[in-house]
């Protein structure tokens, strides 16, 4: 859901920052005409060879591609807006094109295409700066029972603003929250007056949602459990990307892999993997590999235990491994398997999953999709550790499976990697 609203904002200067056209145009100016004049001039244009012309569309291309790309996804989940996203998509879209020409030879001056991808890093950055502040949401809520949660949103750096009587006092807001259910006929005229002023009205549910990255669902008439269902389609292209992409890494994953388990045997006694029973797609159970990253002498004792911050029975090897995420590679096998795929809920030991399904409402439910070596609980909640820091991240997987998509499966790649570079959620 996209929250900010170019409504709120009159004047001449703040119009002109947030025009997508302005933004657009001004960005294919920079990024695209500028690089090609430098290099070439437009004096000598009926001279331009076919790799200077094919340079110019291409470039053309990929910038558009990668503004839309940048824009959709910093808009269009919780935490996206973030400087340290943008350079990965900018990369990504312009290394394929690069990759693609060397792969069907393709006549192309390829300076260009480099130079206009250095541009176009340098002139979003640019532009995200300028524009941030205004591309914050501007939220007034209802002050209700069931909006507390998101008016407490407000401490950690979102702008919501508390309405408790039904008047704006004239500020502009992106749109006004409330509970829908739990409303007064006086907050009803109040929100009708709203939309007809074209200020958008939305409910705190959806807002919740968009803004943590969570859906809840403790009890039926919450949701719609039947539109969590992914599509049989997305299910088709996400198995055969999942092939596709562990295929195509195993020259690079097998080595590591190999290299890290001697690593592991030279430093303690004991097997370099380990199997262990994980709770997969339909509830049922599945052994799930890993390198070893804990002492062999307490690994039986302690096998279904949380890992805390610190654990002293992770070796040296392991703290590294288990940071990097390379004790997870040899659930690679699980994929071509068919237990796991490289995106989606973290799979459960057996005994975690019959207690939390016991306590926390369609706990079972993120069993609808396969398990993941990462995903979106982990990349924005990290590991959990009681019932309540579960119930969290069941809400987190709920969002996933609403939300599942190519794009999101992206995002959260991207993620990922920031994890991997942090440390964050590594136990």
């Amino acid at each position: 859901m996209r929250l900010t609203s170019q409504s709120r904002f009159h004047k001449l200067y703040e119009k002109i920052l947030l025009s997508r056209f302005v933004s657009m145009l001004l960005g294919f100016i920079l990024c695209v005409v500028l690089p090609f004049y430098i290099h070439y001039g437009f004096k000598n244009y009926y001279y331009i060879d076919q790799g200077q012309f094919n340079a110019f569309i291409i470039s053309s291309i990929a910038f558009v591609l990668t503004h839309i790309w940048c824009n959709y996804l910093t808009n269009s989940y919780p935490g996206g807006r973030s400087a340290a996203l943008l350079a990965p998509q900018i990369l990504t879209v312009y290394g394929f094109c690069i990759l693609a020409t060397f792969l069907f030879y393709f006549p192309i001056s390829r300076l260009i295409l480099v130079t206009s991808g250095l541009t176009t890093l340098f002139w979003l950055h640019i532009e995200y700066i300028l524009t941030f502040r205004m591309r914050k949401p501007k939220l007034a809520v209802v002050n209700q029972a069931k909006t507390q949660e998101l008016i407490a949103l407000n401490k950690k750096g979102h702008d919501i603003r508390v309405l408790e009587t039904p008047n704006l006092n004239n500020v502009r807001y992106d749109a006004v929250v409330a509970d829908f259910k739990s409303i007064t006929p006086e907050w009803e005229r109040f929100l009708t007056q709203c939309a007809l002023n074209r200020i958008p009205v939305l409910n705190s549910e959806q807002v919740f949602e968009s803004l943590t990255g969570r859906v809840r669902i403790r009890h039926m008439t919450e949701n719609n459990i039947g539109s969590l269902l992914p599509s049989p389609l997305f299910e088709f292209i996400k198995t055969c990307f999942d092939w596709v992409v562990v295929l195509l890494t195993l020259p690079i994953t097998l080595p590591l892999v190999l290299v890290t388990a001697l690593l592991v045997k030279l430093e303690s006694s004991g097997p370099a993997f380990f199997c262990q029973t994980r709770v997969g797609l339909g509830n049922k159970p599945f052994r799930m590999y890993k390198i070893r990253s804990m002492r062999h002498d307490v690994k039986a004792e302690h096998n279904e235990a949380f890992a805390e911050e610190d654990d002293p029975r992770v070796t040296r090897i392991g703290k590294i491994i288990r940071k990097l995420r390379i004790d997870e590679l040899p659930q690679l096998l699980n994929i071509l398997k068919g237990e796991m795929s490289l995106i989606g809920p973290r799979p459960e030991q057996p005994s975690f999953v019959e207690e939390y399904d016991q306590k926390i409402p369609f706990y079972s439910y993120r069993h609808v999709v396969k398990p993941g070596i990462t995903g979106w609980a982990q990349v924005r909640y990290g590991y959990t550790s009681d019932v309540d820091e579960a119930q969290i991240k069941i809400e987190h997987d709920f969002f996933y499976i609403k939300h599942c998509s190519i794009s999101l499966d992206f995002y959260i790649t991207l993620l990922t990697i920031k994890t991997m570079i942090t440390g964050f959620g590594a136990r």
